[in-house]
């Protein structure tokens, strides 16, 4: 019998990169899909209900849009954008020059480094356990990616971002104001740039997340900080590609510019679709509520099923653990037909955790609050 052939060299960018995580789970994928009763996929944090009409009818309404849009969105957009930062924020005082539309917020994640002009000899600071865009973000730009567990830690020779995530994905730890406050005073005595994801400020559970741009976190001023927002969990929107930034004027601009000149525009008929969704909160507060009757059903039955539940006091996640390796517990409840993501996806400090979505069907849920509790 022959040799198997050689696998194919990697290129000059992937060598760059760390493998794509998710092409390791394809096997255990496989293994959950031979389930009698079918897979139970709480892996991935992709929404699952549907797009809220009121949005869909504003898409559609703006579907007669022949000519190219800005970057920088129409004014009701940055009216809608400013109002809801406002609002929910609390971060009163912000204007046009403080948000910009982007085309969702993992390209800003992965793109950022570069849009700011970072390289060699630059370093990009994240969590430990983070959501692995923020580590390839840094290497596309030729930057150093250093992972910390406090911002207070951290040496600052180089950094010259950084990057803070609450609520967390995966853990779904909450940052308190005091934390997010320490992290904003060391940015600024060091000259340092802060980038916040916050994703999933609307989904908080056991604890109520809190802006870097608050006021009792950054003292009425946004120099050096800016907060990134996406419409993907809380409208349900992740095919829409619908995200924003908010924050320092000074920052936006510069990106802004660079952004008209690479052509990085939302469609138009998402811009009008972002409109609709910010206006309302009711569809929010309705989508809350099924993502927390599934969050209680799982954790109820994991936990029943000898699972302990770390951290996720928000988010879409529960951050399980049975003080095990990781991949044996993937491929345990993969011949459950449930599939979930490992925690070392997310950095070695998850080795022994899985991340467990809510992002599935009420019948799905059920299913998988059957197989764990037989």
């Amino acid at each position: 019998m022959s040799d198997p052939p050689a696998p194919p060299a990697r290129s000059a960018v992937s060598a760059r990169l760390p493998v794509f995580p998710w092409d390791r789970l394809e096997p255990y994928k496989t293994a959950a899909a031979a389930h009698p009763d079918g897979i139970v996929d709480l892996s991935v944090g992709t929404p699952v209900d549907p797009v809220p009409e009121l949005i869909q009818r504003a898409l559609t309404g703006a579907a007669d849009s022949p000519g190219y849009p800005t970057v920088w969105g129409t004014a009701a957009l940055r009216d809608a954008l400013t109002g809801w930062v406002g609002r929910r924020l609390g971060a009163s005082g912000a204007g046009h020059a403080n948000v910009l539309p982007v085309v969702g917020s993992k390209e800003l994640v992965a793109w950022l480094p570069f849009q700011l002009g970072l390289g060699p000899g630059d370093k990009v600071a994240y969590p430990r356990l983070a959501y692995p865009t923020y580590e390839v973000g840094a290497r596309l730009a030729g930057a150093e990616p250093v992972a910390y567990d406090e911002v207070s830690d951290l040496d600052p020779a180089g950094v010259r971002l950084l990057w803070l995530n609450s609520p967390s994905n995966p853990t779904g730890r909450v940052l308190t104001k005091d934390e997010l406050r320490t992290a904003v005073e060391w940015a600024r005595e060091h000259g340092v740039l802060v980038f916040s994801d916050e994703c999933y400020l609307e989904l908080g559970w056991e604890a109520e997340p809190v802006s870097v741009l608050h006021p009792d976190v950054c003292g009425g001023s946004f120099e050096g900080l800016v907060a990134v927002h996406s419409l993907s969990k809380r409208s349900n929107l992740a095919g829409y590609r619908a995200a924003f930034l908010a924050g320092d004027a000074a920052v936006l601009g510069e990106l802004l510019q660079i952004r008209k000149h690479s052509g990085m525009m939302v469609p138009a008929p998402v811009q009008a679709a972002t409109i609709a969704a910010l206006g309302d909160d009711t569809h929010v507060a309705e989508q809350r509520a099924r993502y927390a009757a599934r969050r209680a059903a799982l954790r109820s039955a994991l936990e029943a099923s000898g699972f302990r539940i770390e951290h996720s006091e928000a988010s879409l996640y529960l951050w399980a653990t049975r003080d095990e390796p990781c991949w044996d517990t993937v491929g345990d409840l993969s011949k459950r037909g449930i599939l979930v993501a490992p925690g070392d996806f997310y950095g070695p400090a998850g080795e022994r955790f899985v991340r467990v979505a809510l992002t599935a069907t009420d019948e799905r849920v059920e299913a998988a609050v059957r197989r764990l509790t037989a």
